[in-house]
């Protein structure tokens, strides 16, 4: 203040101010101490502190009148009856005064400096008015390190980091010191955070962490899982294997013993159950049939075909480690929703069409013609001409158990809601047990139905055989491709599955300790993190170990980890009970799986193709409710093709046309043309609400509003030149040029949505910029991102901001845009005028 008098600290009338405005703080002369008496606390351990050191706030962050009279009132209010004390009386004195919200520092009628008001906005925790510091300094905030900002891939401080990862550079090779410390190491360092290796060892390593949270409370919740699993999808695995995979039994019970296993100790979503799915079953079958039509081996060589399976089963596991090795985990995005419906949809019509063979005894009929290796339609028409062959024992045993299953399946859904415990009924496990009961008390196997008979293990049981032997490749000609779907399809599915049961539903609740202290304690596992990397690791390798045994493909089923959740199961320690249950199966109980008919694990099998087929109708009803032709044309072509030649075809095909979707969508460019709302200064999208906006005269404003990258400038001068010629990119190119050319003398890029931009880019928009500069088009950029951004730095180098003119051509706003390029065409130039929209000179970063 430019007055020391004990006047000048009352507030002045409006108008009649006398203090210099030259002061930019607005500090009164004589604080009057209720910022400091009465200002929160900036965190929780500064309750009990009555006073705070005065710290100078920006003028924007005052109260309105209404919320200073209303803070006089309770600080009065909480005066001593007849105290008048001077804070008291500067405060009511305050209530007479008007203080604007939205002001401009210097102009008349300004009434900073004049009280001291608090704040506008209280500070919270967290709130921007708390003292700021430097991001990453030791006030708990974190931040990147300051000094690792560099060139390298994704900004890192070298390309070895950005490539390889922290994990690998800090973690494995141990680099360190100076610049190339990355900033994992470096907050680690500033936190006191010892043993980085084995920081990233506990965190490759799920198991180290749910096991120091196991309790013994979780064990029986976790058994009754694994029973309630093993019950449901031991049939299965014997089901998969011998229908679907064309190899011996037990090989489908060793999915259940090695892969949960694995996965419980490198998986990353505690409540999932890995194991064979029908999708992969299916298609390792294909191979093995292949092998055999092409007379490699015959069709009882059990040992030969589970050789083959394990090669396929081995190579999907290597796609799936290498795509986690190698970071690909984003690739579960690529592949949309309807891919996999349809995908799943024609599996399901594939697998109930398969079954009406064994479940009406015609497999030796079907092995002599052509049905049993043609497409489901080949099948449909085995099955019209041969119907009378039908063996009556074996369709009553088939469909009988095909109803009861479907039956007490819709009960379970029905009252579950009511009576919770329902779920832990083995209703399939019963149907199979008293389906072997009854066909070894009436001799049904003597009447035409088949059994499984002597299920053990050709040789030592859990016999180990190199999955890649070269022999096994000279068999089949489209192993890698069969092997690649069935990673493809499994890791989607897994995908799915994990995303949808997360990290668990662990519950924290407050609990006492020994000594009576209250502490938190969770019904699960926590802190577990969910990563698509990881999970591409732990089946990759599970399925790596199960090719070694000629297992069946595994990967995450929802369904199944569905049940492990709904009956108990807490932890990956159902995972390990499962696979532990298997063992005792293999080891003491395979004489009792003798007499289980055949017909009824295809009817096992049925129910789950149905489960797959079921939810097909919502999701179509839903996409024609929304008008998603798109993804109904491409869940149809799916299906089509599945139906009338075989399920790797039709994958093939959803393949292709998700990716050329995914092509089109990126390599498109969204530019806009915008145009101004009437009164304001806001510029929207003109072809949104054509009519109703006020195009700019002798001005084409564009906004960007995507990164740019290779694939979407292709195309980028095209768009333009339509803009251009038609006003508009709705018009075909062959309309003749309708927008006039003195519209197009200055060319205004809003580039607030380009948040990264590569190189091949930059080249693209240099060649744009120098075309429209060489035309005498003046071009102007606003809504830059800032100096530091690579985007920034690319503008530079390529010599775009050059080319336009120089910084002076970026600016804040499209309407700080207008007003220099008025200035231009009037010739007074734009340098030091201040300009509505923030700016002054220079490029407005």
């Amino acid at each position: 203040m430019s007055s020391t008098s004990s006047d000048s600290a009352r507030p002045s009338p409006r108008g009649s101010r006398t203090a210099s405005l030259s002061t930019p703080s607005h500090q009164p002369t004589q604080p009057s101490g209720l910022r400091e008496a009465h200002r929160p606390p900036p965190s929780p351990d500064g309750r009990g502190d009555s006073h705070l050191p005065t710290e100078a706030l920006p003028h924007g962050d005052l109260h309105t009148a209404a919320t200073v009279s209303e803070d006089a009132e309770i600080i009065v209010g909480h005066t001593a009856a007849g105290e008048n004390t001077a804070r008291s009386k500067l405060v009511e004195d305050a209530k007479n005064w008007h203080i604007p919200t939205h002001h401009n520092c210097g102009e008349e009628n300004c009434d900073h400096g004049t009280i001291s008001p608090r704040p506008r906005f209280l500070p919270g925790y967290g709130s921007f008015l708390e003292p700021m510091t430097p991001s990453g300094s030791d006030d708990g905030f974190g931040g990147r390190f300051p000094q690792g900002l560099g060139e390298g891939v994704n900004g890192s401080a070298d390309n070895v980091h950005g490539i390889l990862g922290d994990a690998v550079t800090d973690g494995l090779l141990g680099r360190r010191g100076g610049n190339k410390t990355s900033t994992t190491q470096w907050l680690a360092k500033r936190n006191n955070v010892k043993h980085n290796r084995l920081m990233y060892f506990l965190y490759y390593l799920p198991c180290s962490n749910w096991i120091k949270q196991y309790r013994w409370s979780y064990v029986k919740g976790d058994l009754i899982a694994a029973l309630t699993m093993a019950s449901f999808y031991i049939p299965m695995s014997l089901s998969y294997a011998s229908n679907l995979g064309h190899i011996p039994p037990i090989n489908g019970l060793y999915s259940f013993v090695f892969n949960p296993l694995i996965y419980a100790i490198l998986g990353t979503c505690p409540q999932m159950v890995v194991g064979p799915e029908a999708a992969g079953s299916l298609l390792t079958g294909s191979v093995v049939r292949e092998a055999i039509n092409a007379g490699k081996h015959k069709d009882n060589a059990d040992v030969k075909n589970a050789q083959v399976a394990g090669m396929v089963t081995g190579l999907a596991g290597a796609v799936i480690l290498a795509s986690g090795l190698f970071r690909l985990g984003f690739l579960d995005s690529v592949l949309s929703r309807p891919f996999l419906r349809g995908s799943i949809s024609a599996i399901g019509i594939v697998i109930l069409i398969d079954q009406l063979i064994p479940e009406m005894g015609l497999d030796s009929t079907a092995a002599h013609s052509q049905a049993a290796h043609g497409s489901s339609l080949d099948k449909i028409m085995f099955l019209f001409r041969h119907v009378g062959e039908a063996n009556k024992i074996t369709c009553a045993v088939s469909f009988g158990a095909f109803a009861i299953v479907m039956v007490l399946r819709e009960m379970k859904k029905r009252l579950q809601p009511r009576i919770p415990s329902i779920a832990y009924i083995p209703d399939r496990f019963l149907v199979v047990v008293l389906s072997a009961v009854f066909t070894w008390k009436f001799k049904w196997q003597d009447q035409g139905l088949d059994i499984l008979g002597d299920i053990k293990a050709k040789g030592n049981t859990f016999q180990a055989h190199f999955p890649f032997d070269s022999d096994n490749f000279k068999h089949v000609d489209d192993a890698f491709s069969t092997a690649f779907l069935i990673a493809l399809l499994g890791f989607f599915e897994s995908s799915v599955a994990a995303k949808s049961l997360g990290s668990g539903n662990a519950k924290v609740r407050k609990v006492k300790d020994k000594d009576g202290h209250e502490v938190e304690e969770a019904d699960g596992i926590v802190n577990v993190t969910v990563s698509a990397n990881r999970e591409l690791v732990a089946l990759g390798v599970a399925n790596v170990v199960g090719g070694l045994f000629m297992a069946l493909p595994a990967f995450g089923g929802y369904g199944r980890s569905k049940v492990n959740a709904s009956t108990g199961g807490k932890t990956p320690m159902s995972s390990v009970f499962l696979s532990l249950i298997t063992v005792i199966c293999i080891v003491f109980l395979l004489p009792y799986f003798y007499y289980i008919p055949k017909g009824v694990l295809s009817a096992m099998i049925s129910v789950v193709a149905y489960s797959l087929i079921e939810e097909a109708p919502h999701d179509i009803q839903f996409f024609w409710k929304i008008s998603g032709y798109s993804e109904l044309l491409l869940m149809l072509l799916i299906f089509l093709t599945t139906f009338f030649w075989n399920l790797r075809i039709g994958i093939a095909v959803g393949i292709g046309l998700s990716l050329l979707r995914l092509l089109r969508h990126s390599t498109r460019p969204r530019i806009q043309i915008l145009g101004r709302v009437p009164g304001t200064n806001d510029f929207e999208n003109a072809e949104l609400a054509p009519g109703e906006l006020e195009m700019v005269q002798h001005c084409l404003v564009i906004k960007i509003p995507e990164p740019l990258t290779f694939a979407n400038t292709g195309s980028l001068k095209d768009r333009l030149s339509r803009l251009e010629n038609h006003g508009t990119s709705a018009a075909h190119p062959a309309l003749p040029k309708v927008r006039r050319a003195e519209h197009n003398e200055n060319v205004i890029f809003d580039i607030h949505g380009v948040t990264a931009m590569d190189p091949a880019a930059a080249q693209v928009l240099v060649e744009i910029v120098g075309s429209y500069v060489d035309r005498g088009v003046g071009v102007w950029f606003c809504r830059v991102p800032s100096r530091k951004s690579e985007v920034w730095r690319l503008l530079q180098v390529s010599g775009v901001v050059e080319v336009v003119g120089g910084e002076g051509h970026f600016v804040q706003s499209v309407d700080q845009a207008l007003r220099r390029v008025e200035r231009v065409g009037t010739g007074m130039g734009w340098g030091g005028e201040e300009e509505g929209g923030g700016g002054g000179s220079g490029h407005g970063l």
